[in-house]
Order: C-alpha cells, then structure tokens, then sequence
C-alpha cells in the first residue's frame, strides 16, 4: 500500500531484522542476490548475517555503532549490511573509489568504529590504501587500532574480496612482520569469536532495534568540497522504499538488474534495500568487459534494468550484442540494452526521475511510464507519495508555474540529517530542505529540471565537486584552476580544467593529472586539462570568470 506516513497501520517490517526474517520466511530458497558467478539466497543471505552480527556483537557493538563497509557490490556488502542492521548499528558504506586521503577524511567524519572489507577488488589493494590513510606501517599486530588520525576506528575486518565465495581458513599467526595483514584482521576470525555468542543475545539485539534507529550514514559529495553524511532511519527508508515499489510495480516475480554502486543512494536504497522489501531478485554485474555484463543479463533474465545509462551505453558497441537474448527486460531506464519494443522511440518524451541522497533514493516520479504529450517533454514526474515539494525563488516566494526557482523538500522520509550538523543547519525553521537543484513546475504539477545552483559535475551517475578538484589542484601543484564539467555522450558530463601558469613556469598536463590520481578517486580527475596565462583566461568587464566562455576554450581543446 501507498503511504504517506511512516507508521500506517499495515503489516509492513519496519526494520532490517523484521523485515529480514519475514522474507526468509516467505522466500527462504530463492536468490536475493545474483552478482556474475554468485548467488545469495535468502536463507544464504540470513545464515551468514547471523554468523557475522554474532561476531560484532562479541566485539561489543550493538545500537548506535558506526560500521563502514568497503565493498564493491556483491555478496560481502549485503551480508555485511546485513549483519549490522541486524544489532542496531548503524551502515557506513565507503566508496570503493575512495584514496587514501579521502578514506581517512571518509573514516574520521563519520566516526567509523569498526570497518569489514574487501582486501581487493580490481586495482585496488584496500589493505594497502587503509594502511596510508591511518599513516601505519602494517597491520600485523592484533586489535584494537589506536591511532590518531583515525581516532574512533578500533577494528578492521577484511573478507576474501569482493566474490562473495568463503574465505579460506587464514594461519593461525596474529602478526604479519612483513607489513601486511595478519590472521586477526579477518572476518573469519571476527565470526570464530561470535562462536561465544548465544541466539539469545542476538534475538535480543533484534528485537531491540526500533524503526526510528539510524540504519546509514551514505556520502554525498554536495555542493561543496567536505563530504556529507546523510543519516537516514530504518522505518523511513524502508517505507519510502516500499511506495516506490508500488510505483515501480516491484513484486516478489520481478527480477531487477542495477549497475548502481552499494555505497550510493541508488544502489543501496533504490537497488538493494527495495529488492529486500519487494522480496524480488537483484542483478549486478562487477564484470569489466562488456560481455560478461552481457552474459549476466542474459542467464539471469532481469525484468526490470535501473541505474546510470552511461554505464551500458557501451554495451550494443560489443561484437556479441546483436546475438543475445534480452527479451526478458520490459521496463526502466537504462535505454540502449531494452528490447526495441519497449524502448522509447524519444526518451525525452518519457518521465525521468530525480533521486538524491537527502531523499532515500527517488524523490520526483511518475508510474506513466508510456511516452508523454510535446509539453511535457523533460518532465520528472511529481513529488513521491510523502514528500512535499515547491519552487522558491531567492527571495523566499514560491513561485507560479514555469518559473525557475529552487527545489525545497519536506516529509517524514527525507534524511534525518547531516552527521555533525544541527538540524537548523540542515532544514529551515518550517522543516524544508534547500535542494540547491533549479526547477520548474508546470499548471500540472509535474517538475523540470534547468540546472544546479552550484555547478556540481554529474559524470557517469557520481557527482563531482569543481571546488574539491581545484583545491586539489592547489595542494599538488600550488595552482589556481577552474573546474568545470563538459557534456560528454558517454558519461553524459566530464571533468575539465583551466589551469593558470605563472610566466617561467613548466607545467606537464600529464603528470599533474598523475599527482591528482593519488589524491582523489578516478572519476574526480580531469580528463581534459588546459593550461593557460592569466591573460588567456576569459573574463566578463566586472572581472570576473566568463563561464560560457571558458567552457567553450575547454570544449575547443578537445
């Protein structure tokens, strides 16, 4: 049922351990989770959680303790998430992304306590990355961490990766003198010390968990440069999840294919978080070639396909595409792999939705997902069942239709707020939340979006902050620069920048852009870089940066 309260009198679980048993229950045998060659059943998914919240709760966490999770998506995030939903404490997804430096800003600002992660994933050595984020050599002795940078962290826990599969009975050495991590750093060795822990205790950690109990912080990067943690609580999330459901029409039958990250909104609310309150079947892929996206999608036979469309744009570009069977898929938003029938001849004429982080996921919307009258080209539906919307002026005035103004929120199912911010930072004195986002709205009350407030960079689904690039820029190189985002056909935006050069400076674009790669995570680094005199810069007669200007100098260089 649609509700526009979090408490509506029906028979809905509003919270992760309620909710959880009532699906294992209900579906026990059937997968929760399909990610290429893994599968996690409900009962898989309830077995392992519990081995695991045993654990924690051995190490003494429970309510209101702050877990992060670095793990890309797969069966290691849901037990994870799952384990710490299920005693109380509170989910801090991290960015698999995420350097050194922006590990320990990440792991530092939301009072991360205890972290479980992957050792690896692609690229990327997590053992090594944490080990230069807490500024120590190794870790070979065993807990508890006690180190400054990252004061509150006292316990990192690493599985086998990324893959989901057991991890292998790890030596029974505490220390790794080589640098490395040793044995007590492991989840199995977090669950040999749950082994103490009764079904009692953890039936009570359950039943302890109340619907207005924090579940997650997630990050945004915003508007500025300091990253924000949304908080948001396990009955609003999971209500607002399941009106979305209704509109989307996710039931048990349905099987839903993502490419959303778990450590964002999308993937965490809108992918996996839906997936447990509809009961269906989640579909991801961490393949990097094409075709093994590709074969994923046609042995799992998804239904429904949600995510960034820049992300499989280049899928029909593969030699195998025009050969595979993807009938299945009838309706979504990742346009280029749905079968022609059901693709939109003019995908502006269909509704798109806007989701944020504040928001739990999707905030505009509309259930017509059928092509819409020329007027109503670039609608984004309206406000999700719950939520209020309006468009202000600067002035404070809401204004009338087809007048710009900015987006402001409010309802039971928006964040609880910022981690470290007081509410009257985050909310106004009537409760709205300030978007930042330029809309419209029509005599119908349907919204269009005409751009950001600040000029946030959205490149490949991740949003970008020009000022954390320039003041990156600053720090490696001790110049000025002008960030701003470029439309790209692939990744619909892309990060360019002007760089200012002093006389008798050299500057290599190259080797900037590699001292930047150590600083921040890959989709932040310019992918164009355009250096200049000062003289060279576009400026308006007031002085200031002439934008459209300058775009179109970094637009030419490409």
């Amino acid at each position: 049922m649609i509700a526009t309260t979090i408490e509506a009198g029906d028979d809905l679980p509003l919270t992760v351990p309620a909710l959880l048993r009532e699906r294992c229950s209900q579906h026990g045998e059937r997968v929760l989770l399909s990610c290429d060659d893994e599968a996690l059943t409900y009962a898989d998914a309830d077995r392992r959680s519990r081995a695991l919240a045993r654990g924690l709760l051995a190490l003494g966490a429970g309510n209101g303790t702050h877990i992060g999770l670095l793990h890309p998506n797969g069966g290691e995030f849901v037990v994870a998430w799952l384990a710490a939903a299920r005693i109380g404490a509170v989910t801090v997804p991290l960015s698999t992304f995420s350097t050194s430096a922006e590990l320990r800003t990440l792991l530092r600002g939301a009072d991360v306590g205890i972290l479980l992660a992957a050792r690896s994933f692609r690229s990327h050595d997590y053992a090594a990355t944490l080990r230069s984020a807490l500024g120590e050599p190794g870790l070979g002795a065993g807990p508890p961490l006690l180190v400054g940078s990252v004061p509150r962290l006292r316990h990192v826990f690493f599985a086998a990766g990324g893959t989901g599969r057991p991890e292998p009975e790890a030596p029974e050495t505490p220390e790794a003198p080589d640098g490395g991590v040793g044995a007590a750093w492991s989840v199995a060795a977090l669950e040999r010390r749950g082994a103490e822990v009764g079904d009692e205790l953890l039936a009570a950690a359950e039943e302890s968990v109340h619907p207005s109990d924090r579940l997650v912080i997630v990050h945004t990067s915003g508007s500025t440069s300091a990253p924000k943690g949304v908080i948001h609580t396990h009955g609003a999330l999971i209500r607002h999840q399941a009106n979305l459901n209704e509109i989307r029409r996710y039931t048990p039958d349905e099987v839903l294919f993502s490419n959303s990250p778990f450590f964002w909104v999308g993937g965490f609310a809108y992918a996996l978080l839906g997936t447990l309150v509809a009961g269906g079947r989640l579909v991801c892929s961490n393949a990097q070639a094409a075709a093994g996206v590709l074969d994923v999608l046609e042995r799992e036979r998804p239904t429904m396909v949600n995510g960034y469309a820049q992300s499989v744009a280049g899928l029909p570009a593969d030699p195998t595409f025009p050969g595979r069977d993807l009938s299945s898929i009838r309706r979504g938003n990742l346009y280029s792999i749905m079968p022609a029938e059901v693709r939109p001849a003019d995908p502006g004429l269909r509704h798109q939705m806007l989701g944020m982080t504040e928001a739990g996921s999707v905030c505009l919307v509309s259930e017509d997902e059928g092509d819409q009258p020329e007027h109503r080209r670039g609608s984004f539906g309206r406000p999700a069942p719950g939520l209020e919307a309006r468009v202000v002026g600067e002035d404070g005035t809401v204004l009338g239709p087809s007048l710009v103004g900015e987006l402001w929120l409010r309802g039971p199912f928006l964040m609880e707020g910022y981690y470290g911010r007081e509410r009257h930072e985050v909310f106004d004195a009537d409760g709205w939340y300030h978007s930042g986002d330029l809309f419209a709205v029509d005599a119908d009350g349907f919204f269009y979006f005409q751009g950001r407030r600040g000029d946030l960079i959205k490149t490949g689904g991740a949003n970008v902050s020009p000022s954390e690039v320039e003041a990156a820029i600053r720090e490696v190189a001790g110049l000025t620069a002008h960030v701003v985002g470029l439309e790209d056909a692939a990744r619909g935006q892309i990060v360019a920048a002007a760089v200012r050069v002093p006389p008798g400076r050299h500057v290599d674009a190259d080797e900037l852009r590699r001292g930047l790669a150590e600083r921040l995570s890959a989709y932040k680094v310019p992918r164009r870089v355009v250096l200049l005199a000062d003289d060279e810069v576009p400026t308006m007669s007031s002085g200031k940066i002439d934008m459209p200007a300058l775009k179109e100098l970094l637009r030419a260089a490409g």
